[in-house]
């Protein structure tokens, strides 16, 4: 009997609810384009690094280690956070997810800011826990007083994102900590450090040592951005505890982290002298925009990233300055997709790429 192609395949009500993750144009495009738009590394990763990746390549008729042994010991000793207590993931979303799959369900709650990290609201729907988005303050930054507001005793996990994406504030470690003491045991607290080696407010690592005091904690982290293997996919978790990596290795499909990824990671962890030549490199980048923005009539937040974030004014249409720069050959990302519409996000590129974003918005504008 033939099959009757009419019928829709049914799907669990979950995946109607998930909001689909908005990622920035331009991958398919070829010729000279100004990738500003996705918050990536405008430099390649080190010889070294690559060298690495290659020789790993090898080797891959063979599965991956599952452990990750050698990345998990050199993080390890990179941060002075026992091994047990570090997971790896295929990026810091693959891990951010598996948290969601090991903390949330239906009548369980998340808590965090907005707008931040787009893939938040994922967590939410994809467990059918109840997400509370707490509005940040009218300097783009957490509301912590809020946000604590919010815990209750259905309360799960609490995110706050440091630096925030898309917004490019940091709230001072002070705060953090202070913070970390209002959130109960029970709640697992994790701050998002995606960009955390971009921020001048304070040492990156001056975190590292809440997590002795709060077996609740989580630092999330990623090889995406400062060490520019975003191609890769390589994210880690440093813990308070070795619960939430064992909760992660349950959930979580073997294998996830693929050989050419972990020996990429291993190798760029060695270079931190080229960590902070990268810094300095976004911290004359974030005053070339920054002038160049302000001259230009606007108000960037202030950055504490490797982007910029500023609202256009009401008399100014986001989606047509987005494509007025895309038909030049400038992608940025608009604020709408985001969570907040009439702004701009806009990575630092090199020098000349930061250039050319600010000459072709001045004739747009």
């Amino acid at each position: 009997m033939p099959h009757n192609k009419s019928v829709a395949l049914e799907f669990k009500a979950a995946v109607k609810q998930i909001p689909v993750y908005a990622a920035a144009a331009g991958y398919a495009q070829s010729g000279p384009l100004v990738r500003l738009a996705s918050n990536e590394s405008p430099y390649p990763p080190l010889p070294e690094v690559v060298a690495a990746a290659s020789a790993a390549l090898e080797g891959v008729n063979r599965y991956p280690d599952p452990a990750s042994t050698k990345l998990r010991g050199a993080l390890a000793d990179r941060y002075g956070v026992p091994a047990e207590r570090i997971a790896v993931g295929n990026g810091s979303c693959d891990i951010l997810l598996a948290m969601g799959d090991a903390l949330l369900e239906p009548g369980a709650e998340l808590v965090y800011a907005w707008p931040s990290f787009s893939v938040y609201p994922q967590l939410e729907a994809a467990s059918g826990a109840r997400g509370i988005r707490v509005p940040l303050d009218r300097h783009e930054c957490h509301d912590l007083d809020a946000m604590a507001r919010e815990i209750t005793v259905a309360t799960r996990l609490v995110v706050v994102c440091n630096p925030n994406n898309p917004t490019s504030t940091a709230i001072e470690l002070e705060r953090i900590a202070a913070f970390a003491e209002r959130v109960p045991a029970s709640v697992c607290m994790l701050i998002d450090e995606a960009y955390c080696e971009f921020s001048l407010l304070d040492d990156p690592d001056a975190s590292i040592e809440l997590l002795d005091r709060h077996p609740n904690l989580v630092l999330l982290r990623t090889f995406s951005k400062i060490y520019g293997l975003c191609g890769l996919r390589v994210g880690y978790a440093l813990c308070g505890s070795r619960d939430l990596p064992d909760a992660l290795s349950a959930v979580r499909q073997p294998f996830f982290l693929n050989s050419v990824a972990q020996a990429a990671a291993f190798e760029a962890l060695a270079h931190q002298d080229e960590v902070a030549r990268r810094v300095e490199r976004v911290a004359v980048a974030r005053v070339q925009l920054h002038d160049g923005l302000s001259e230009l009539g606007f108000e960037p937040a202030p950055s504490q990233a490797n982007f910029c974030w500023f609202l256009l004014g009401e008399e100014r249409d986001e989606a047509s300055i987005v494509d007025g720069l895309a038909r030049q050959g400038v992608l940025v990302r608009a604020g709408s997709p985001l969570g907040r519409e009439g702004a701009l996000r806009v990575s630092y590129g090199t020098p000349a790429e930061n250039e050319r974003f600010l000459e072709v918005l001045a004739t747009l504008l």
